[in-house]
C-alpha cells in the first residue's frame, strides 16, 4: 500500500462504501486529505443532496461534475450499435468510463497523488474505473477490495465511527442510477429463487390495463433526435421516454449475469427509454440495410457491446468497430412508431427515404417482381435450393442400408471388379 502525505480523489456518492472509504483512506492509508468527486450522469436530485450532506458531515471537499451530456452522447452510440449484454441494455457499464475520466480530470487539476474508488474485488466496476485511471501517473487505491471488506463490516464500522450513511434503502440494496438505467442488487436479491418485492422498482409501474400508447421516434444518422415530432437533446429525450415507457411497465430485467471475473450474479434493472430506442433503432435498420449488412453488423454490434461492457469504449478495436457502425448508420434516418402496452414495446411502423424496399416487388397482388424478374424465374432457384442436403441425406441412407453408394442421380456408381 502506498504511504500518505498527499491528497487522494475519491469517487464519492455519499453511500455506505464511499463514506467508509473516506475514513479508511486517512486511517489505513495515511492520506492527508480526501476530496470527493461526484459525477452527474443523470442520478436523481436527492442523491446529490445526500452526497452533499454526507460530505459536509465528513468534512470532505466535494466536487460535482456535470457529465450528463457526455454520457447521453455515449448512450446514443450504444443505440447505433444496438448494444446490450446478455439481453439487457448497457447502463452502468457505459457510465463508468465517463465518471472515471471526470474524476481523473479533477484529480489532476487539484494536484492529487492518487485516485480511489469503493468497488469490491468481485464486481466489474473496479476494472472499468481502473482501465481509465491506470493510463495516468496517479496511484490507484481500492480500500474495499484491498482490505477485503464486507457490507456487514462496513455497517458496523460506520456505526462505531458515527459516520452518516444513506447507501440507498438504508444500505439494504446496492443501487446505481443514471440516465440510461437503474440497477438494484444485494440483500435477498442475491438469492435467485427469491421473487423481488415490487418496491425495488422506481422507474417502472407494474404492467396493468393502462391504455396502449403510440410513440414516434425520429432518427438522423442512427441517432434519435425527436419524439412525436418534438426535437429534443439527448438528455431530455431519454428522460421523456423513461417517463412515458416506464408508465407502461416497460424496461424491467431480472437476470443471471456473467461478470468479467467469471462470477454469476443476480441483477435487476430498469431501462424504459433504452428499451424503446433500441427497439425502434433496430426496426429502422431492418428497413434500410441490406441482408448482408444486417448479418455482419450483428457481429460488429456484439463486439462493440462486449468492449462497452468491459468499460473499454476508447480501445482501438472499439474505434474500428464504430467506423463500420457509423458508415451503415448514415442511412438509418427516418421514423419508427412503437406501441407501448402492458410492459412491452414493439415497432408497429417504420418509414425512411433510404428504405431498401419495393412494395410492388414484394406485393402478392403484383404478378412480376421488378427489373424483368418474373415469379417463374424462381423455379430454377427452387430446384437447386437444398440440393446438397438432399444428396447428402440420400447417400447417408444408402450407406446405412449397405447399398451401393450412388452418385446422387439414383444410379449405382460403377466399380472396378477386377481382382
Amino acid at each position: 500500500m502506498p504511504e500518505g502525505n498527499g491528497t487522494v480523489a475519491l469517487a464519492f456518492s455519499g453511500g455506505l462504501d464511499t463514506t467508509v472509504c473516506v475514513s479508511l483512506l486517512k486511517e489505513e492509508y495515511g492520506y492527508d486529505e480526501v476530496i470527493g468527486v461526484t459525477v452527474d450522469v443523470g442520478q436523481p436530485d436527492y442523491e446529490f443532496e445526500e452526497a452533499q450532506e454526507t460530505a459536509e458531515a465528513l468534512g470532505v471537499e466535494q466536487h460535482v461534475v456535470d457529465a450528463k451530456a457526455e454520457f447521453a452522447d455515449l448512450c446514443m452510440e450504444a443505440v447505433k450499435a444496438n448494444a446490450d449484454y446478455q439481453g439487457y441494455p448497457l447502463g452502468t457499464a457505459l457510465a463508468r468510463p465517463v465518471i472515471a475520466k471526470a474524476i481523473l480530470s479533477v484529480a489532476e487539476e487539484e494536484g492529487c497523488s492518487a485516485v480511489a474508488h469503493g468497488c469490491t474485488g468481485k464486481g466489474n466496476d473496479q476494472l472499468r474505473f481502473e482501465a481509465v485511471w491506470r493510463d495516468s501517473d496517479l496511484d490507484v487505491i481500492a480500500p474495499v477490495r484491498e482490505l477485503g471488506l464486507t457490507r456487514e463490516w462496513e455497517n458496523e464500522y460506520a456505526a462505531e465511527k458515527g459516520l452518516p450513511v444513506e447507501g440507498g434503502d438504508g444500505g439494504r440494496y446496492s443501487i446505481d442510477t443514471n440516465l440510461w438505467s437503474r440497477s438494484i442488487e444485494g440483500s435477498e436479491l442475491e438469492d435467485p429463487s427469491q421473487i423481488p418485492a415490487d418496491d425495488i422498482y422506481k422507474w417502472t409501474d407494474n404492467p396493468s390495463g393502462k391504455e396502449a400508447e403510440l410513440v414516434e421516434v425520429e432518427f438522423d444518422d442512427g441517432v434519435p433526435v425527436a419524439v412525436d415530432g418534438e426535437e429534443l437533446g439527448g438528455v431530455e429525450l431519454i428522460e421523456q421516454l423513461n417517463a412515458q415507457a416506464g408508465a407502461h411497465g416497460i424496461g424491467r430485467t431480472d437476470m443471471m449475469e456473467d461478470r468479467m471475473l467469471g462470477l454469476k450474479v443476480r441483477e435487476n434493472y430498469e431501462h424504459p427509454a433504452a428499451t424503446v430506442l433500441l427497439t425502434a433503432h433496430e426496426a429502422l435498420e431492418g428497413l434500410v440495410l441490406t441482408q448482408e449488412e444486417r448479418q455482419f453488423k450483428a457481429q460488429v454490434d456484439q463486439e462493440w457491446s462486449q468492449k462497452a461492457y468491459q468499460g473499454l469504449v476508447d480501445a482501438p478495436l472499439t474505434g474500428a468497430l464504430e467506423a463500420f457502425i457509423d458508415d451503415t448508420n448514415e442511412r438509418v434516418t427516418g421514423t419508427v412508431t412503437v406501441k407501448l402496452e402492458g410492459g412491452h414495446c414493439r415497432a408497429v411502423s417504420r418509414e425512411s427515404d433510404y428504405a431498401v424496399y419495393s412494395e410492388s416487388a414484394a406485393s402478392f397482388n403484383e404478378e412480376d417482381v421488378s427489373g424483368g424478374i418474373t415469379q417463374q424465374d424462381a423455379t430454377g432457384v427452387a430446384k437447386y435450393h437444398g440440393f446438397q442436403s438432399r444428396l447428402a441425406n440420400r447417400i447417408l441412407d444408402d450407406v446405412k442400408k449397405g447399398a451401393a453408394v450412388t452418385d446422387g442421380s439414383g444410379d449405382a456408381a460403377s466399380e472396378d471388379t477386377e481382382e
